[in-house]
C-alpha cells in the first residue's frame, strides 16, 4: 500500500470525534498555515467525504488535500451562523485555495469615515482596517466615474475634507477657505451641531446608495419654499444642488423605465482570472458599476458568484431588493436569509430567462468579459490582447508593422574590470530565453555605462546575418533614459532599426518609454496627474497598461538576466581564485593549472601525476594542489 493509499484515512480516528454538527472547519499545512476555510451543516459528514480514499472533490481541493497536516472546527447554532464565521475567517487568513476577490489597484472607492464623529468622504484605494469600526466603502469606481461623483459631492454636500481632530480641536483655529467659498459648513467653528452635519452626512449615503430621485426631488421642493418666504440665497443654494443631481441623472442610463431597485452581476473567466461586474440598477438606472477580479481556481461559476455576494454586501445600505444572477449560486438559500436579515426586508436572488432583465444580464455578463480582456491585456496574458499591445509600441517607436522581436539591453558591472552587457529577446510579447545573449565589454577602460551600452549594441548589430543570434530584430530597447537612447540612436539609425529606452521611477518602478526623439511617453500612473487619468477613456487605460506591464516585463527579465549572470561570474571568479589559497600557488601557476587541466573541477580530479606533468608546477606545488582537494574531499564526503 502507498503512501497516498494511506494519506486519506490518516485522520479515521480524529473523525470519530468530530460532531454531527453545524459549524466552520480550517485546514492547515505542516508548518501552521491555513489552507482553507470552509462551513458544513454537518461538520463529521463534510470532513469524512474529504478523507476517503477517493474524494469527490475537484482537482484544486485534491491538491489541497495532501497538503493538509492538521484541521480545526467550530461549532455554530445552525448553518447560516456557519456561513457569516467562514466569511469572516476567509478576510482574517486569505486562504490560498479559498476564492479571494480583490480588486484592480486602479479601481478607487469612496470612503466615509462614519466612525468619525464629524465624518469624512474621500478617495481610498482599498478598503481599510477602519470598516471594522464603522468606515463605509463605495466601489470600487472606475476613475472617471468616481471623479464625477465626487465633484457632485463636493458642490451638492459641504462636508469637511481637512485633518483636523474634532470635536477636540472645535473653535481652536479659522475655518480654512472651503468656508468661505460654500464648500464646507465648517464644524470646527461649532456654529452646526453634531446632529445637523450627520443628516448632510446621510443625504450623502443617500446618494451613493443611488436613491438620487428622492434628492432631486426634495432638494426641488425645499427651493420652491425658500422662493415663496423671498429667502433667494437659500433657493439659489438648492437650485445648484438640484441641478447638479439632475446633471448627473441624466447622465445614467436607463435600463427600465418602470424604475425598481436591483443589481445585476456577471462572470467572465478565461482559465487563469474571473472578471466579476456588478451593475446597481437604482429608479430604473445604471447609478454604478463595480469590477472585482478573483483567480481562476477551477470549480463552478456558482462558487464564485456567492463568494462575490459575500464581498459585496457587508451593510444595509448596499443591499437591493432584487439581485439577478447569470447562473445558479452556491448557497443561494443561506445568502437571501442573511441579506434579508441584514436589510431587515426580504431580498431575492433571481436568474432571469427572458425580458428585461435578460437584457440587463446579457449586457453585465458583456461588460465583464470586457473587463476581463482588459484586464488581460494589462497582464499581458491574452494573444489578441498581446498583438494590441505590439501594435501600440510599433505606433509609438515607428515600426513597420508590429514588433515581433524586441532585443532589450542592459549593463552590468561589479567592478573596473568586471563590467558586460546583456541581451534579452522578447517574441511576440513573451521572453524567447534561448535567444538571451552576454556581452563582455572590451573596448575601453573604467565605468561608462553609456559607452558600454554603445559598444554592445555596435557588437549586436554587426551580426545581423549570424544566424546564431536568430533574425534581425524589430526593435530595440535600452535600458535606461533620455541620455542612453541619444548615445545609442545614431548605431540603430545606421542599421535602420528602430530604438526607445525603458525609463523608470524614482522608487525603480518602470515608468515609461523614452523614444529617439527623447520624449517621455508616460505610462505608470503614479507619473500621470489626476487630470490625465479622470480624461483617459477605458479604451486608452487598456493600451497603457498592457504597454506598462510588457515594458515591466522585458525590464524585469534584462535586469533578472544581468544579475544571474553576475552571480554566475562571481561564482566561476571564486573558484578560480580559490587555487591561490594553496600554498606556492600564485597568479602564474593558477593559469598554468587552469590552461592544463580547463577547470578547477578537472584540476581536482587530476591524479598526482598528471599534477607533476605541468610545466613550470613544481614537485611540492603539486602536491600541495592534490593533498588541498584530497583533504577536502575527505571532510566533505567521498566524490560523487
Amino acid at each position: 500500500m502507498t503512501d497516498q493509499d494511506l494519506q486519506p484515512n490518516r485522520f479515521h480516528a480524529q473523525l470519530e470525534l468530530v460532531p454531527e454538527e453545524p459549524g466552520v472547519y480550517i485546514m492547515s499545512d505542516a508548518q501552521g498555515s491555513v489552507l482553507y476555510v470552509g462551513k458544513a451543516n454537518s461538520l463529521r459528514q463534510r470532513l469524512r467525504n474529504y478523507f476517503t480514499k477517493n474524494p469527490a472533490v475537484d482537482r484544486r481541493i485534491a491538491m489541497m488535500i495532501q497538503k493538509i497536516a492538521s484541521y480545526d472546527t467550530i461549532l455554530c447554532r445552525n448553518e447560516l451562523e456557519a456561513l457569516v464565521l467562514e466569511a469572516n475567517l476567509i478576510k482574517e487568513y486569505q486562504p490560498p485555495y479559498n476564492i479571494l476577490m480583490r480588486d484592480d489597484k486602479e479601481y478607487p472607492y469612496i470612503r466615509v469615515t462614519l466612525q468619525e464623529a464629524y465624518p469624512r468622504v474621500m478617495k481610498a484605494f482599498r478598503v481599510g482596517d477602519d470598516v471594522k469600526l464603522g468606515a463605509r466603502y463605495y466601489g470600487p469606481w472606475l476613475a472617471g466615474d468616481i471623479n464625477r461623483a465626487l465633484k457632485v459631492l463636493e458642490a451638492v454636500f459641504p462636508l469637511r475634507n481637512c485633518s483636523r481632530d474634532l470635536p477636540r480641536e472645535i473653535g481652536k483655529e479659522r475655518p480654512c477657505l472651503n468656508y468661505y467659498i460654500g464648500r464646507c459648513v465648517a464644524p470646527c467653528t461649532g456654529e452646526i451641531t453634531e446632529d445637523e452635519y450627520r443628516a448632510i452626512v446621510d443625504e450623502v449615503l443617500q446618494f451613493l446608495d443611488g436613491r438620487t430621485d428622492e434628492l432631486i426631488e426634495r432638494f426641488y421642493c425645499e427651493m420652491q419654499e425658500a422662493s415663496e418666504r423671498l429667502d433667494f440665497e437659500q433657493a439659489a443654494r438648492l437650485r445648484g444642488k438640484w441641478q447638479a443631481l439632475s446633471r448627473l441623472r441624466e447622465e445614467q442610463r436607463v435600463v427600465d423605465q418602470r424604475g425598481g431597485e436591483r443589481d445585476a452581476l456577471g462572470i467572465a473567466r478565461n482559465g487563469n482570472e474571473v472578471a466579476m461586474t456588478k451593475f446597481e440598477v437604482r429608479d430604473g438606472r445604471l447609478s454604478r458599476s463595480v469590477q472585482v477580479f478573483a483567480q481562476d481556481l477551477g470549480g463552478e461559476d456558482g462558487a464564485y458568484l456567492a463568494s462575490f455576494i459575500r464581498e459585496q454586501y457587508r451593510s444595509p445600505g448596499q443591499i437591493p431588493k432584487e439581485i439577478l444572477v447569470p447562473e445558479p449560486v452556491d448557497d443561494e438559500a443561506l445568502l437571501v436569509t442573511l441579506l434579508s436579515q441584514m436589510k431587515g426586508t426580504k431580498v431575492t436572488i433571481h436568474r432571469p430567462q427572458r425580458g428585461s432583465k435578460k437584457a440587463l444580464i446579457d449586457m453585465v455578463q458583456y461588460n465583464a468579459l470586457r473587463a476581463l480582456e482588459r484586464r488581460s491585456l494589462s497582464r499581458g496574458a491574452d494573444p489578441v490582447a498581446i498583438e494590441a499591445t505590439l501594435r501600440y509600441l510599433g505606433e509609438l517607436t515607428g515600426t513597420s508593422g508590429d514588433p515581433v522581436r524586441i532585443e532589450a539591453f542592459d549593463i552590468s558591472h561589479m567592478g573596473q574590470g568586471d563590467r558586460s552587457g546583456s541581451m534579452v529577446v522578447f517574441r511576440q510579447g513573451k521572453a524567447e530565453r534561448s535567444s538571451y545573449r552576454v556581452f563582455t565589454i572590451k573596448g575601453f577602460e573604467g565605468i561608462d555605462d553609456y559607452l558600454s551600452m554603445k559598444e554592445v549594441l555596435s557588437r549586436r548589430l554587426m551580426r545581423l546575418d549570424d544566424e546564431q543570434f536568430g533574425r534581425r530584430p524589430d526593435l530595440l530597447l535600452v535600458d535606461g533614459g533620455a541620455g542612453h537612447v541619444s548615445t545609442t540612436h545614431p548605431v540603430a539609425l545606421a542599421y535602420g532599426i528602430p530604438l526607445a529606452g525603458i525609463v523608470k521611477d524614482d522608487r525603480h518602478r518602470t515608468r515609461g518609454l523614452v523614444l529617439s526623439s527623447g520624449e517621455i511617453v508616460e505610462l505608470s500612473p503614479f507619473a500621470l496627474s489626476d487630470d490625465d487619468l479622470e480624461q483617459e477613456t477605458e479604451d486608452d487605460r487598456a493600451k497603457r497598461l498592457g504597454l506598462l506591464h510588457l515594458l515591466t516585463s522585458i525590464q524585469d527579465e534584462a535586469h533578472r538576466f544581468a544579475l544571474r549572470h553576475n552571480e554566475q561570474r562571481r561564482h566561476k571568479r571564486a573558484k578560480r581564485y580559490k587555487l591561490e589559497t594553496i600554498p606556492g600557488v600564485g597568479p602564474a601557476r593558477r593559469k598554468a593549472l587552469l590552461l592544463a587541466f580547463g577547470s578547477t573541477k578537472n584540476i581536482a580530479q587530476a591524479s598526482m601525476e598528471d599534477l607533476q606533468k605541468v610545466k613550470g608546477i613544481p614537485e611540492e606545488v603539486a602536491r600541495a594542489v592534490y593533498s588541498h582537494f584530497n583533504e577536502e574531499d575527505k571532510q566533505g564526503g567521498e566524490k560523487q
